[in-house]
C-alpha cells in the first residue's frame, strides 16, 4: 500500500512538471513582441546527432563487447538472466534478413556466356580499388550482375558513381533494398524546426 502512494505522487508530480514546462513555452512564445512587417516562420536547421554505428545491426552486444578471451586489454563482464539472453537470440534471429529501401550502383550487366567469368572479374577489380563500401554478385537468369555500395538516397549513390565512373564508365544507378549502411559518425546530423523572425514580402 505505501508503495502504491509513493508511485502515485511520483507520477503526479511528473505529470505537474510536464503541463508547468509546456506552460511556460507558451507563455513564452505569445510574449514574444513581433516587429511591424515582420512575421513568425518555421525554419529548418541541422544539429549534430548523437553517434550511431549501423554496422552493429544484426550482431549479438554480448559478442562485441570487450573480452580478454577475444584478445582486449578491458573486459566488460555482464550479469544478466537466460531470459535477457534468450530474447536478445530470438530478436536477433527474428530480423537477420531486414532490409530497406535505397539505392546501389551496377557496374557489370550481362548475360553473355563469358558473363560468369566477366562478373568474377569485375567484383575483385572492384574490391581491389575500393575498399569503403560493399559489393554484391548476383545471377538472375539469364544475367549475371555485380553491384556495390549500400546509399540511403540517390544523391549519395549519384555521388558516389562520379567517384568510380572512371574506372567502370558503364556504371549506372539501381534502386534496390539494400543492407544498413554505416552512418558516417562524424557528420551525421538531424533535423529540427525553429520560429524565424522574416520580413513580409
Amino acid at each position: 500500500m505505501k508503495r502504491s502512494k509513493t508511485l502515485f505522487f511520483f507520477f503526479v508530480t511528473v505529470m505537474a512538471m510536464a503541463f508547468a514546462t509546456e506552460a511556460s513555452a507558451q507563455q513564452y512564445v505569445q510574449e514574444i513582441v513581433i516587429p511591424e512587417g515582420y512575421e513568425l516562420v518555421d525554419s529548418v536547421i541541422y544539429r549534430p546527432a548523437a553517434a550511431v554505428d549501423t554496422s552493429l545491426v544484426g550482431k549479438n552486444i554480448y559478442q562485441v563487447l570487450p573480452s580478454k578471451d577475444r584478445g582486449s586489454v578491458a573486459e566488460v563482464v555482464l550479469h544478466q538472466t537466460d531470459s535477457i539472453y534468450s530474447a536478445m537470440n530470438s530478436h536477433l534471429k527474428d530480423n537477420a534478413s531486414r532490409t530497406l529501401s535505397g539505392y546501389r550502383i551496377r557496374i557489370f550487366f550481362d548475360n553473355k556466356q563469358s558473363a560468369r567469368v566477366a562478373s568474377e572479374e569485375a567484383l575483385k577489380k572492384f574490391e581491389s580499388l575500393f575498399h569503403d563500401v560493399s559489393a554484391y554478385r548476383s545471377y538472375a537468369n539469364p544475367y549475371f550482375k555485380v553491384t556495390v555500395g549500400d546509399f540511403r538516397t540517390k544523391s549519395e549513390a549519384m555521388s558516389y558513381l562520379e567517384r568510380i565512373r572512371k574506372d567502370f564508365p558503364s556504371a549506372f544507378v539501381v534502386k534496390e533494398n539494400i543492407a544498413f549502411p554505416v552512418i558516417d559518425k562524424d557528420n551525421s546530423f538531424v533535423t529540427d524546426t525553429i520560429k524565424v523572425l522574416r520580413p513580409i514580402l
